[in-house]
């Protein structure tokens, strides 16, 4: 029998936390560099290569690293991927499967996912406005704490020096308790100095630093690199040196390139002033719902929070919003074990939307929730 297929509603507009601007994409630097890697009839570019990535991106990340994020390390630290999620895989081999791992709740739900279907012990430590609570994490029998510091996805938060030094107290009180920073976003804030990356305070060899060209870039460039302690270099020979980079050697050098040659720089310098001016736009036009709700976590990154006390239910205000044509996102899906909430939160995710959009949605939204 013929069965209707229910399609999706269309919305026409979409706050998506995790979006980013694609029609900002660097295409013709990307074109030039792809035809310049490609001008001689270079054989080895199509070889398999080094297991940990070409050792001239390694150096070109480890200089963009100390520079722009004042993480330490050597190249043979470092080791290349083709995205977060394959390099957290890597990990699982290199530290094994005896382990605890604590995240913070909410959370980013992919990772989360990700170590609970590899069968670890996978446990949740509530944040406050700092990020994740210390005795909290005390109290848990976690090893491994997933943090992210320079901007806690979904909250926003900047964890401060001193709640970053005290996680490192954490770390160093056991020889096996390793913390795993996800640098999020770290590369957009909109107030203040940016806080250097935790594995730049790190003297005791206990943090494994994540980072993706993805965010700043384009999600298809799946280049993710991580910063192995030095504990941890000879474990990941032993266990992974025989796996191939998963990521093609002619990328690698696109990438290596566009760095190098100062498109990044360039790039996101770009991208800054453009989420910036749709950040002011965002939040100069949420001043008229300051009577039924407040904002968070708008400093840095590029999505902020909705905190409500209005009598509506989450369920509800996005549904409203889905009336409209409108697209936005509740907190509650964030969180583990069905974490109560006494508030309504709702993410608002700007980086995909031009102002003129950002205007025409918010008007659209103020009518939708009038009510509440």
């Amino acid at each position: 029998d013929w069965i209707p297929v229910k399609l999706e509603k269309k919305y026409r507009f979409d706050f998506s936390p995790n979006g980013i601007d694609l029609q900002s994409f660097p295409y013709n630097i990307w074109r030039k560099l792809s035809k310049e890697i490609l001008l001689d009839d270079r054989s080895e570019l199509f070889k398999s290569g080094n297991v940990q990535g070409e050792e001239e991106l390694r150096y070109v990340i480890q200089n963009y690293l100390h520079q722009a994020r004042g993480v330490k390390c050597d190249i043979d630290q470092i080791v290349v991927g083709a995205g977060n999620e394959y390099l957290l895989m890597l990990l699982e081999i290199i530290l094994g499967k005896d382990h605890t791992i604590a995240f913070e709740n909410p959370t980013y739900k992919q990772a989360y996912r990700l170590f609970e279907n590899l069968s670890y012990d996978v446990q949740t430590v509530d944040v406050d406005k700092h990020g994740i609570q210390i005795d909290k994490l005390q109290e848990s029998s976690a090893n491994l704490a997933y943090v992210m510091p320079s901007h806690q996805y979904p909250l926003g938060i900047v964890m401060p020096i001193k709640r970053r030094l005290e996680l490192l107290k954490w770390a160093e009180e056991s020889e096996n308790r390793y913390i795993i920073e996800d640098d999020y976003d770290s590369e957009f804030r909109y107030k203040g100095k940016p806080i250097p990356a935790l594995q730049g305070y790190d003297v005791n060899d206990k943090v494994i630093y994540l980072g993706t060209f993805s965010r700043a870039v384009a999600p298809a460039i799946r280049i993710s690199y991580m910063v192995l302690p030095k504990s941890l270099i000879t474990s990941y020979q032993q266990k992974c040196g025989y796996l191939s980079c998963t990521v093609p050697k002619i990328d690698q050098f696109i990438v290596k390139e566009f760095i190098e040659q100062g498109h990044f720089e360039r790039h996101l310098n770009k991208m800054r002033a453009l989420y910036k001016s749709r950040h002011d736009v965002l939040v100069s036009q949420l001043k008229s719902l300051s009577h039924v709700c407040h904002i968070t976590g708008e400093h840095a990154g590029v999505h902020l929070l909705l905190h409500f006390n209005g009598n509506c239910t989450e369920k509800e205000m996005i549904e409203l919003a889905k009336e409209r044509g409108i697209k936005v996102y509740g907190l509650s899906e964030y969180y583990v074990d069905g974490h109560y909430q006494k508030d309504i939160v709702i993410l608002l995710g700007y980086a995909n939307m031009n102002e003129k959009d950002i205007v025409q949605a918010i008007q659209l939204l103020k009518e939708a929730w009038k009510e509440i």
